[in-house]
């Protein structure tokens, strides 16, 4: 049975598609095949037909086998706003997310959901980030950015998380601010407050790129 995980964020804009990108291309080094997906995308283009967002476009890239857009990103909407406005008048089920889910999970070792925005933003009116991976029993991967106020919220969202889920398998630290000060205290720290293990720290970084000599995840995540 492959092992699943959803990548959520302490915000929006912290680094989740990054962290998602680099963890399918470690995972794909390893020698695993990998399915990774954004069930709702909010910020979207008109290719081909459809509306497309950059980041389902990025994971999708990635994944192992090329799998239609649809799968990889069912809930597209074209306003760069919060998805619960983006996509009004639009039921996001969860059904429908979980039937792509399960199609790719008997195609892949792993697959990797990304949420949109933090953990309990809303992605319809009737379904936040939070409920989302709880229907889809998921465990959950929390992303930081290193910036200042992580520590504030990291140790919130990770309450939340255990709190309504029980599920943080662990958490990366993302150096998004290239001129924070004290950056590797603020991760101590979060590390001594936090029970669940951190996973890796992602340098500051341009354009995700599959780091040769020392890849930044820990290798527990699938064995």
């Amino acid at each position: 049975m492959s092992k699943r995980f959803f990548i959520t964020g302490t915000d929006t804009e912290v680094g989740k598609t990054w962290t998602t990108v680099l963890l399918m291309q470690y995972w794909r080094k390893q020698g695993f095949s990998v399915a990774g997906m954004k069930p709702v995308a909010a910020g979207c283009q008109w290719l081909d037909e459809q509306w497309k967002n950059e980041d389902a476009l990025l994971i999708q890239q990635h994944n192992s086998q090329q799998w239609p857009y649809e799968w990889v990103n069912p809930y597209a909407f074209e306003l760069a706003v919060s998805p619960h406005l983006a996509g009004q008048g639009v039921a996001v089920e969860s059904d429908l997310i979980k039937t792509r889910l399960n199609e790719m999970q008997q195609q892949a070792d792993v697959v990797v959901v990304e949420g949109a925005g933090g953990w309990l933003s809303p992605i319809s009116s009737q379904m936040s980030n939070a409920e989302l991976a709880i229907e889809l029993s998921l465990p959950v991967i929390l992303v930081v950015a290193i910036r200042l106020g992580c520590i504030n919220q990291a140790l919130l969202s990770f309450q939340s998380i255990q709190a309504l889920s029980g599920a943080c398998v662990g958490w990366i630290a993302v150096n998004y601010d290239a001129k924070m000060q004290y950056s590797e205290s603020n991760i101590d720290y979060i590390k001594q407050h936090i029970s669940a293990p951190l996973l890796g720290v992602i340098p500051h970084l341009k354009h995700p790129q599959l780091m040769e000599d020392d890849f930044p995840f820990s290798q527990l995540l699938v064995s």
